[in-house]
């Protein structure tokens, strides 16, 4: 794979060049058949996608630890929208987790016609900020701005990747009455994983006994995934992420914009969300 920081146009978006392709766009977009017990973990990036991944890999294996100890999380939980995703996905015994970041105006035009469920988590978007700000200094795939005022008008710019964080949201929140549709935040992750990983077992129809969501619990902890080779992408080679330059798991936290928004960066960014989620009721704990 050619890592390159140059991003691709797709329908109004701007993706990284390196690991996507109009192909493999369209593949999922118009040409991948659902499921009817298909999972999708749906997210906007840095918004708590590979803890995800960890947690559904653990309830399908009853809180056993095995599968998310021996096989990479992207093998696991792989992402649709990729240039391996069709490979990855499409022959899978079902029943099949798959990862996207794509908005909903491109996602499998099939699932519409089928029964397969959606579990949506969003994040803080002052965190996400914080995040993917860190992670693009990592990452030799995205653009990054050494400054975080720079940063902050990217994050806020259709040129951020996978579009700006508002319509995102916005556009799936549009389902959210869907019964197959299920809304995490996770900043109620943070504060009660367990309560989550029974409301997602509950959604998905998987009986785990006391002892099973326990595990999945134990092993989906920010310090599990952080000391877990098969999670925590230190298996990535240093060409696609420079760990020189911090980890991928860096903190699990809620409210960390805090240490980074000046008070005037923090009232800027509260006005344009209100302007942009004026319709819309999401409380960030």
């Amino acid at each position: 794979m050619e890592v390159t920081k140059k991003y691709m146009e797709f329908e109004g978006i701007r993706v990284p060049g390196g690991v996507h392709s109009v192909e493999s766009l369209t593949w999922a977009w118009k040409e991948f058949e659902v499921r009817d017990d298909d999972v999708f973990n749906v997210t906007y990036p840095k918004s708590g996608t590979t803890w995800l991944q960890e947690i559904l890999s653990l309830i399908y294996s009853n809180g056993d630890p095995t599968p998310v100890k021996t096989q990479y999380s992207w093998d696991r939980v792989p992402w649709i929208e990729q240039y391996s995703g069709r490979r990855q996905i499409e022959n899978r015994p079902s029943p099949r987790l798959i990862t996207t970041h794509l908005p909903i105006h491109i996602f499998p035009q099939s699932y519409y016609k089928s029964k397969a469920k959606i579990i949506y988590t969003v994040r803080n978007p002052k965190d996400v900020c914080v995040s993917l700000y860190h992670f693009s200094l990592v990452a030799q795939f995205m653009e990054s701005r050494e400054d975080f005022q720079d940063f902050i008008t990217l994050f806020l710019s259709n040129d951020v990747m996978f579009g700006r964080w508002f319509e995102h949201v916005k556009g799936w929140l549009t389902i959210k009455d869907n019964p197959n549709f299920l809304l995490l935040s996770y900043d109620s992750m943070v504060k009660d994983l367990r309560s989550s990983v029974a409301k997602i077992c509950k959604f998905l129809g998987k009986d785990l006994s006391d002892a099973a969501i326990d595990s999945v619990v134990e092993h989906s902890s920010f310090k599990a995934m952080k000391d877990n080779n098969m999670s925590n992408y230190s298996a990535v080679p240093n060409d696609i992420f420079n760990k020189q330059h911090g980890t991928f798991h860096r903190k699990g936290i809620s409210g960390d914009h805090k240490n980074y928004f000046t008070p005037a960066q923090e009232e800027e960014f509260n006005e344009i969300y209100k302007e942009c989620m004026k319709d819309i009721d999401l409380a960030f704990i």
